[in-house]
């Protein structure tokens, strides 16, 4: 009984283990999403504004173009 006690003491403890390790890898990946979350968001307004100013350019040439 003992030596049983032990045993599952022994895996009880590497399962707590275990679980800590994976708690503080998923704290690490939570703030790895947000600041890529942030990264895409900065992205993608970077790209709607060089959209903008692509089809901004566009029409300038094409009044441009048909001024002359």
């Amino acid at each position: 009984m003992n030596t049983e006690l032990r045993i599952f003491e022994k895996k009880l403890i590497t399962l707590l283990e275990h679980t800590k390790a994976l708690r503080m890898a998923n704290e690490v990946l939570k703030k790895e999403v947000e600041r890529l979350r942030d990264e895409n968001q900065s992205l993608a307004l970077r790209t709607e504004s060089a959209v903008a100013h692509i089809e901004a350019l566009m029409q300038r040439l094409s009044e441009a173009g048909a001024g002359e």
